[in-house]
């Protein structure tokens, strides 16, 4: 199965990334708009077929993934049509619809680590998509009503948790420790309460029942969160972007 993925920026250049450590460099081609990017993504990832013209890389491909911004789809799209025929057209491109495009994807950018979340639209070539993109991540196909949330959830919602992450170490600057130990105890906390989640089930409540003890100090810390409305403020900013 050869894949060509038009656009090397920062979404498709972590998908080319994630499929090259998946062992599939042999079978990627990647487009990019400057010679500069092409040879950053063949220095990363040897193996790897790079060219700054679309329809060429098109030609032999089986699937085709448009990673280009949402402005420039109706444009490469136009450019690659007549190379299409026969082949999966995949689109990552938020927000954009297009008649030609098979289905639609939303991953983020840990698909470099395999590591993404990635919401499939429900569609006929659905599976298809799962079975790429579950090399870099985990996948949930969804109707199209839910993509938009998928999308803040986790193609916007990673932006978020590194918000967080960024709070969790200047408390701990203020408290005393330098910038990079605050940063690898924040992001070591942050793994180790995922890691707990997965591998026990627990709801996250539950969890946090298991280091708030009465009259304690986590206690005191999670109301200082809920008087500063912080699980609002979550919501909130994941439904800003579906307005």
């Amino acid at each position: 199965m050869k894949i060509t993925v038009i656009g090397g920026g920062n979404m498709g250049g972590a998908l080319v990334k994630g499929w090259a450590k998946a062992g599939m460099a042999s079978s990627l081609t990647v487009t990019a708009h400057t010679q500069q990017t092409l040879d950053r993504l063949v220095e990363t990832c040897p193996g790897i077929t790079a060219m700054l013209d679309n329809s060429r890389a098109v030609k032999d491909a089986d699937i085709v993934v448009l990673a280009v911004k949402p402005w420039l789809v109706e444009q490469v799209i136009a450019e690659i049509k007549p190379e299409l025929k026969g082949k999966l057209l995949v689109s990552v491109a938020a927000g954009v619809r297009h008649e030609r495009i098979d289905v639609y994807v939303m991953p983020n950018i840990a698909a470099e680590f395999g590591e993404s979340m990635t919401f499939i639209e429900e569609a006929a070539k659905a599976e298809t998509a799962v079975e790429l993109f579950g090399k870099v991540g985990q996948c949930k196909i969804v109707p199209q009503r839910l993509m938009n949330a998928g999308m803040m959830m986790a193609g916007c919602g990673i932006a978020y948790v590194m918000r967080f992450l960024r709070a969790m170490m200047e408390g701990g600057v203020e408290m005393g420790f330098y910038p990079d130990e605050a940063k690898t105890i924040a992001m070591q906390t942050m793994q180790g309460a995922v890691t707990m989640l997965r591998e026990t089930g627990l709801h996250p409540e539950a969890a946090i029942d298991k280091v708030t003890t009465p009259g304690g100090i986590t206690i005191k810390g999670l109301n200082e969160l809920d008087h500063a409305a912080f699980n609002s403020a979550v919501i909130r900013c994941l439904k800003a972007g579906m307005k």
